[in-house]
């Protein structure tokens, strides 16, 4: 039998690049970046899911022609904005305005898991449906 020395070569490799590929999770990968599209109005998608823990790069696009703003937090962070007490966020991660035909991009570590809105609270947009959801999920 003759031996192959180019075939053990192979296989070494080859297990080589799963052994890398095993020690990627999706986490590690990709996950750590969410899009948010604006459009019409509304926020695409309308629910997003994060782990607790991890930062999270959040790009939020806005292809309208108008302003609209990215405000993340509980009713209570929401009942301050309804008051419009501020005319420009991006001094808090989980608070952006976000320009007409622009993009913004922040990053956000939630603490613990639960649930939160998105909302753009200029006027009338909240009550036409521009809101969204984030599940905080356990890391």
């Amino acid at each position: 039998m003759r031996s192959r020395p180019w075939f053990a070569a192979i296989a070494i490799a080859g297990m080589a690049v799963v052994a890398i590929g095993v020690g990627l999770g999706p986490t590690e990968a990709s996950d750590r970046t969410v899009e948010i599209d604006i459009h019409y109005s509304h926020f695409t998608p309308a629910a997003v899911s994060v782990p607790a823990g991890v930062p999270i790069r959040f790009v939020i696009v806005n292809s309208d022609p108008i302003d609209h703003e990215w405000i993340v937090g509980d009713d209570a962070v929401h009942a301050r904005h309804r008051l419009g007490t501020e005319a420009v966020h991006g001094a808090r991660p989980t608070e952006q305005s976000i320009a007409a035909g622009r993009r913004v991009e922040t990053i956000v570590t939630f603490a613990s898991p639960g649930t939160l809105s998105y909302v753009c609270h200029l006027p009338g947009h909240e009550a036409y449906g521009m809101v969204g959801t984030v599940i905080i999920t356990q890391h």
